[in-house]
């Protein structure tokens, strides 16, 4: 996990080169037939990314973005309603049956299918109008890191392509390897003994949020949940306390002061509160390179896998073969 998470910068610079072509074709298709929706389909750490991707694309593009229920085609064999759709599916090995399913399901709809995906001689590469292959590399890890990381630079570049602004792509790969170098050992100190916590964002930061979760999960054996500080106020907030820590992802958007406050009023409260991407009061600071709030997320990301990594030896568990878990997912 350690060291591939550390190739995710070169694997990045691979993909923005490597796919620079069909990225640009697709961003033209997608100025001259706008789609009236884009529908994302994966899973797990995929469906981490598909989070990010909702909220850049509403956001830069105004186009809504729904999440598919691969159950609703592989389990129900309903037919969906999507003409004038882009279906966007996220995978790393591009194999899982659901997820297939789903893809069919689209394009009998009448849906096109653009497929983020590390194997692109997968089925799911096979049955792709436009295929983005990740060029992340072979990944052993059980836990997805580089791929990940390539998926939402991706995302990324797929935006800039329809959107014609590269603001957000910048010096990607440079500010990936700085990332890696960021000191969260005091997340690390923090979280060695923890029992759970809430791991927190909002809007562009969700995914990443959603993200670290997981991978605190998988690897670590933290019983860590995820949520939008829109929604943690309704309920959940009634567990933080003293022995309750928080992970809170912010980056510098509209979201900024409504993840503050809350990170502060929790922080006051006597709650040990990790704040990426900003200095709150009371908070401890894990620190984030300067970039736009779309690619904030990725380097915090990045910065976080290595922080994950090394909190599972700390806790006695091996990150790279994590209980229960298998590299591929075969989900029906």
């Amino acid at each position: 996990m350690f060291t591939e998470a550390a190739e995710a910068p070169a694997a990045v610079e691979r993909m923005l080169a490597g796919n620079a072509e069909i990225f640009a074709a697709l961003g033209r298709r997608l100025r001259e037939a706008p789609p009236e929706l884009v529908l994302t389909c994966a899973r797990g750490s995929s469906d981490h990314a598909a989070t990010f991707a909702k909220y850049l694309i509403e956001t830069r593009t105004g186009t809504p973005v729904a999440s598919a229920a691969p159950s609703t085609a592989s389990v129900y064999g309903v037919a969906p309603r999507l003409r004038r759709t882009l279906c966007l599916a996220v995978s790393q090995s591009g194999a899982s049956p659901d997820l297939l399913a789903t893809v069919d399901a689209a394009v009998r709809a009448g849906a096109s299918v653009a497929a983020l995906v590390n194997v692109a001689d997968s089925p799911l590469g096979e049955r792709a109008d436009w295929l983005l292959p990740l060029h992340a590399g072979p990944e052993r890890s059980v836990a997805a890191t580089k791929s990940f990381i390539a998926s939402l630079a991706a995302l990324l570049q797929i935006v800039s392509a329809w959107t014609q602004d590269a603001s957000d792509l910048g010096e990607l790969p440079a500010l990936l390897a700085q990332s890696w170098e960021c000191d969260w050992s005091p997340l690390v100190e923090g979280l060695r003994d923890a029992r759970g916590l809430y791991v927190l964002g909002r809007g562009l930061g969700l995914g990443a949020a959603q993200e670290a979760a997981l991978k605190l999960k998988e690897t670590s054996g933290l019983h860590a949940e995820a949520f939008s500080t829109a929604e943690v106020r309704h309920g959940p907030m009634a567990l933080v306390g003293p022995d309750f820590p928080l992970l809170v992802f912010r980056q510098p958007d509209e979201t900024a002061v409504g993840v503050e406050t809350l990170a502060a009023d929790a922080a006051a409260r006597g709650t040990p509160v990790f704040v990426a991407g900003g200095a709150v009061p009371g908070a401890i600071a894990l620190p984030t390179p300067d970039a736009s709030a779309a690619a904030t997320p990725l380097l915090q990301v990045q910065s976080f896998y290595r922080a994950a990594a090394q909190l599972a030896v700390a806790r006695g568990f091996d990150p790279d073969r994590p209980p229960h878990l298998s590299k591929v997912t075969e989900t029906v």
